[in-house]
């Protein structure tokens, strides 16, 4: 096996992926750090949640907008649902895993709210329930998924901002999906802070 061959076919197809990502996802991820900037200015704040890497893609977004990204701001209010232990173990064993983020959702989330879903296939039963939540507390959902949004897609309701990535292979959809993230955290930064 020629591993200096497989990694470069790697980069090959990563940016391969995200070159046919910025031509679909531009125009979305423009419109999602819109509306995440106005939630921010009528003091609202973001939640994110997700599963396994797309867990990390929901903290990551929560500590650039919480700390900072690029430049030096104020914080953020921005808040990652996947990362305190006792809150999703007492959901998940006294009720059910699917609501571990549901549960948080209907606690914390206010109207004018946003809910970050993240989701590679589109079909996580929690995140499901999730964006299920949000809508019933009024709040707009932002979802950052691939393989052609599954049941997220689908669940998604007018004012709501599907961002599904390209391509099929759950490495290359993460890929783009921390981009994403990373061009909303720079958008939001460039709109609150005047930047061209």
């Amino acid at each position: 096996m020629d591993l200096v061959a497989r990694i470069s076919n790697n980069f090959t197809e990563s940016v391969h992926f995200k070159l046919q990502a910025m031509d679909i996802l531009a125009a979305p991820l423009a419109m999602a750090a819109e509306r995440m900037v106005q939630c921010l200015l009528a003091d609202g704040k973001i939640l994110s949640c997700g599963n396994g890497g797309s867990a990390a893609d929901a903290q990551h977004f929560s500590a650039e907008l919480l700390n900072r990204f690029e430049m030096e701001r104020p914080g953020l209010a921005a808040m990652a649902l996947t990362t305190d232990a006792s809150t999703l173990t007492s959901i998940a064993n006294d009720y059910a895993f699917e609501q571990v983020f549901s549960k948080q959702v209907l606690a914390l989330g206010q109207p004018g709210d946003i809910l970050l879903a993240i989701s590679t296939s589109g079909h996580s039963p929690n995140v499901v329930r999730a964006i299920q939540a949000a809508h019933e507390r009024e709040m707009t959902v932002v979802a950052l998924t691939g393989k052609g949004g599954g049941q997220i897609g689908e669940l998604l309701r007018d004012g709501d901002i599907h961002i599904c990535a390209p391509g099929e292979r759950t490495a290359r959809i993460q890929e783009i999906h921390l981009l994403s993230i990373h061009c909303l955290c720079d958008a939001i930064d460039c709109l609150l802070m005047g930047v061209e």
